[in-house]
C-alpha cells in the first residue's frame, strides 16, 4: 500500500515538472508585454498616449477675434415702415361701384382704388356750380351800380352792399372749389361719382371693402393700406440697462424664423423718449430693407446687437467652457497631445458661445470638444501622482 502511494506521487510531481517545461519551451520573449511608458504628471496639464483612443474624442480650433454682440440677442417683431405706409379711409359717404383694387396690385401716387356714387359729392359738384352763378350774377350786379353811382342815380350805401355781395361770392366760390380739390373731383364733373386715391406709390397690402358696399367716413377699419414694403422697420424692446448700448445709425442684424441661418441688416432708425414703467423698457424703430420682398409685416425677429469693427473679442462654443468652483475654465492644446487648463473671465454667455475677455490669446488651439474628458483624465492623473 505505502509503495503504491509513494508511486503516484512521484508520477505526479514528474508530470508537473514536464507541463512548466512545455509551457517554458514554447513561450516566445517577444510575448511578454511590456510596461507602458509613465506620462508627466504635470498639475493645470494633460498629457494623453501616442495611441490613446481618447485622442479621437478631442477637437481643437485656432482663437480668432471677430466682431462680438453686446447684449442678449433681442425679440422683435416686423412692421410697415409708416413713412411709407398709408391707411386710406373715405371721406364721404357712398356706395362702391365697380370692382376695388385687388390685394397685391402696385399702385402710383393717384391711383384710383375705387368708385363712389356719392350725394356728398353731387352735392359739392352742385355747390362749386351754384357759387360760380352766385359770382356772376354778383359780379353784374356791382358793375351795374357802379355805373348808377357814378350817374349818381343811386347813394353810395347801395354801391357798398353790391360790393359786399360780391366779396361774399367770391369767398363762396372759393369755398366750393376748395371743397372740390380737397374730394380730388374735377370743376367739370357734375355726376356725383368719386374716386378714392392712392396718396403714395406702393402694394395693396389690405383691402376691407367690397362691391356695392356703402362706405362712411366714420368706419373702424381703413378701407384699404397701401405700402412701399421694399423697406421695413423693426419694432424692439431694449431693458434700461441695455440702453447705453444703442445708438442712432447703430448697425444690427435680424434673422426671423421663415429664413433660419440667415441674417438681414437693420440701421437704428429712432430710440424712444419713454420708459415704460411696468417693464422698464423702451421701444427702439430700426428701418430694414426688404428689397426683396421677402420680409413680411407680422414677423417675429430676433435681434444681434454686435460690436463695431474696432471693438473685436474672442468668441469661443460653450461646449470648450466648464465651471468648477463658480470659475470658468477651458483647455489649450500647446503640442499634439498635450494640453493645458486655462481659467477664463466671460464677459457675455449667449446659448451656444460666449465671449472671452481673459485667460487665452488669439492664434492658441482651443479644444472645442472633450473638454470635460481632459479634465477627468487630468484627475485621475493627479490622484495615481499622489503616493
Amino acid at each position: 500500500m505505502n509503495h503504491a502511494s509513494r508511486s503516484i506521487k512521484r508520477m505526479t510531481a514528474a508530470s508537473g515538472l514536464f507541463l512548466f517545461i512545455l509551457l517554458t519551451g514554447c513561450s516566445d520573449s517577444g510575448d511578454i508585454a511590456k510596461p507602458a511608458a509613465k506620462l508627466p504628471s504635470v498639475p493645470g496639464e494633460v498629457f494623453l498616449a501616442a495611441d490613446s483612443p481618447k485622442k479621437a474624442y478631442v477637437k481643437t480650433a485656432p482663437l480668432t477675434l471677430s466682431r462680438h454682440p453686446l447684449l442678449q440677442p433681442l425679440a422683435g417683431k416686423v412692421t410697415y415702415n409708416e413713412n411709407q405706409t398709408a391707411r386710406i379711409s373715405s371721406p364721404i359717404a357712398g356706395r362702391v361701384t365697380g370692382i376695388p383694387v385687388a390685394l397685391g396690385t402696385q399702385v402710383r401716387a393717384g391711383t384710383a382704388l375705387l368708385e363712389l356714387n356719392s350725394p356728398d359729392a353731387a352735392a359739392a359738384q352742385a355747390d362749386f356750380a351754384r357759387a360760380q352763378a352766385d359770382l356772376t350774377l354778383a359780379s353784374r350786379a356791382f358793375k351795374r351800380q357802379q355805373e348808377l353811382f357814378a350817374g349818381k342815380a343811386i347813394a353810395k350805401k347801395e354801391l357798398e352792399l353790391a360790393q359786399d355781395n360780391l366779396s361774399e361770392a367770391r369767398s363762396e366760390l372759393q369755398r366750393s372749389q376748395n371743397r372740390l380739390q380737397n374730394l380730388q373731383l374735377s370743376a367739370r364733373q357734375h355726376n356725383g361719382l368719386f374716386a378714392l386715391r392712392s396718396p403714395l406709390a406702393g402694394s395693396v397690402v389690405e383691402r376691407n371693402v367690397t362691391p356695392g358696399m356703402e362706405v362712411r367716413p366714420d368706419l373702424d377699419s381703413p378701407l384699404f393700406v397701401v405700402s412701399d414694403i421694399s423697406t421695413l422697420t423693426v419694432l424692439m424692446e431694449v431693458f434700461e440697462v441695455n440702453l447705453s448700448k444703442i445708438k442712432i445709425g447703430q448697425s444690427l442684424s435680424v434673422s426671423v424664423p421663415a429664413y433660419p441661418g440667415e441674417s438681414f441688416p437693420a440701421t437704428v432708425q429712432y430710440i424712444g423718449q419713454v420708459l415704460d414703467e411696468a417693464t422698464r423698457t423702451v421701444q427702439v424703430r430700426c428701418d430694414l430693407p426688404n428689397p426683396d420682398s421677402r420680409l413680411l409685416p407680422g414677423m417675429y425677429a430676433t435681434i444681434s446687437v454686435d460690436s463695431n469693427p474696432n471693438d473685436m473679442g474672442i468668441m469661443v462654443p460653450l461646449t470648450a467652457v466648464f465651471t468648477e468652483d463658480e470659475a470658468n475654465y477651458v483647455f489649450i492644446q500647446l503640442e499634439d497631445n498635450h494640453f493645458q487648463q486655462r481659467k477664463v473671465e466671460l464677459a457675455l454667455r449667449l446659448k451656444d458661445k460666449a465671449l472671452i475677455t481673459s485667460g487665452v490669446n488669439p492664434g492658441e488651439l482651443l479644444v472645442t470638444e472633450g473638454a470635460l474628458m481632459l479634465r477627468a483624465e487630468e484627475e485621475v492623473n493627479s490622484n495615481n501622482a499622489q503616493p
